[in-house]
């Protein structure tokens, strides 16, 4: 294993990139004062970890970057790259060319990669640690250190030959194993503190277990329960809705007939009233006829009694007279002849009127007869139009509060069918809390069975 190249760019003095080639051996670099010499042990000391500035011979990590001349400006960052050879596996890694490159920027940031890939500093020691190479290895002997080994005591030349002898990486794990194992017993004291805590917690966690499942069960038959109810419900005003809508058919129905039926009879009422209309002047003129007919009925009732007197007179003459005087035979004859005329004319005109009397009175008491049938039957037909008007009102009614009725089962079933939703939701977040609460008592029941196994485990190790 040897080092190989080293590749530097923006560090320090050397602002542009720079290359250098080694070879197995040993290398000298020479040069005047000023030059960079002590810039290239920087730069290996830098790239395998340092994290002392003053180790670099700065004030500041970012002194490292190329701070810029009056003719160049000052860079952005510094990088440094060591290629070396693994040929021989020192370096327990799988390639004959390892690469470190660090580079640091000037807001402080730090990047380490090996063959490329980024990885952190704890595994750039790693890396060279197990080769006896490293920023505290004392492999790289600088300025006024020779001095410092020259003037140790013997316990600090002890020191530097146990590190020189690769001691230190050993002392490192030793020092990250102490520090883990104290890690570990602080952990193993939190945990025993937690052990004690969750089996103090186990007891009444259990019990809100049962009572959890209890209360699932309670909450899963009282749901069933209403649900049951629910669906009963459902089904009663389904049922109920079915029939409110049948009868509300049958009314609409039944409402149409009667509206036919009413049209029907306001259509006969029509032609009832335009055949009294037509039968007035009939009835007018018979009413008339009666009255003249009644007339004439007196006068020949005066005019009989008045025939009547004629003849009784007549009837007197014709007795002989005690008295001398006498009247003339032919002239009596001649008045009594004319007298049976009057009387027979009379007669006929008697018997003419009677019989257009009788007829007139049949006539009047026909039409009084048909008069007073056609008002019965126009007041009947009134009043039965009148009663379906009224029964279309009440059916109008009926219709309006069956429907009335249907909206409200329809938002009953509506407001039942939320809450069967309510109680389903309810119940799956009951299901789920249920199942949480035994996720968490088996969590907690196997954290305690892992808490134990770890806390044998470490009390094991300590005690080895």
């Amino acid at each position: 294993m040897y080092v190989k190249s080293l590749t530097l760019k923006g560090f320090k003095s050397f602002a542009s990139a720079t290359h250098m080639r080694l070879e197995p051996g040993i290398t000298c670099i020479v040069g005047p004062n000023g030059s960079g010499k002590s810039n290239v042990v920087d730069a290996l000391a830098w790239v395998m970890g340092e994290q002392g500035a003053k180790s670099l011979r700065g004030g500041k990590m970012e002194d490292v970057i190329f701070a810029g001349t009056s003719g160049r400006a000052p860079l952005g960052r510094a990088e440094v790259a060591l290629t070396i050879d693994n040929t021989d596996g020192a370096l327990p890694i799988d390639y004959t060319e390892v690469t470190i490159a660090r580079t640091m920027f000037r807001n402080g940031g730090s990047e380490y990669a090996i063959n490329g890939t980024p990885c952190r500093l704890l595994d750039v020691q790693e890396l060279l640690s197990d080769s006896g190479i490293g920023r505290e290895m004392h492999v790289i002997v600088g300025q006024g250190q020779l001095d410092t080994v020259l003037r140790a005591t013997p316990e600090e030349r002890r020191g530097f030959i146990e590190e020189a002898a690769g001691v230190l990486k050993h002392r490192k794990r030793k020092e990250r194993a102490l520090r883990k194992l104290e890690t570990m017993e602080a952990n193993l004291t939190r945990v025993h503190d937690l052990t004690g805590e969750i089996r103090r917690q186990l007891g009444p966690l259990g019990r809100q277990a049962e009572t959890a499942r209890k209360a699932a069960v309670i909450q899963t038959d009282a749901r069933d329960a209403r649900l049951r109810l629910l669906a009963d419900d459902l089904v009663q005003l389904t049922s109920t809705l079915e029939q409110e809508v049948a009868d509300e058919s049958a009314l609409i129905e039944r409402r149409s007939e009667v509206e036919e039926a009413i049209a029907e009879l306001a259509t006969r009422l029509g032609s009832l009233e335009e055949a009294a209309e037509a039968a007035r002047p009939a009835l007018a003129q018979a009413q008339d006829e009666y009255v003249a007919l009644g007339r004439l009925v007196e006068r020949m009732a005066s005019t009989r009694s008045l025939a009547a007197e004629r003849v009784r007179l007549l009837s007197e003459d014709d007795e002989p007279e005690e008295s001398g005087q006498s009247r003339d035979p032919e002239q009596l004859r001649a008045q009594a002849a004319e007298v049976r005329e009057q009387e027979a004319y009379l007669l006929e005109e008697i018997a003419e009127a009677q019989a257009a009397l009788e007829d007139a009175v049949a006539g009047r008491a026909e039409a009084e007869r048909g008069y007073a049938e056609e008002t019965t039957r126009l007041q009947r037909e009134t009043r039965a139009a009148a009663d379906r008007r009224e029964g279309l009102a009440k059916l109008g009614g009926q219709v309006g509060a069956k429907a009335s009725r249907i909206e409200a089962r329809e938002a009953e079933l509506g407001r039942l069918r939320r809450t069967v939703e309510a109680a389903e939701t309810r119940a799956a977040e009951a299901e789920r809390e249920f199942s949480r609460l035994e996720a968490g008592v088996a969590q907690d029941e196997e954290g305690e069975e892992g808490l134990d196994t770890a806390y044998e485990e470490a009390a094991a190790r300590l005690e080895a």
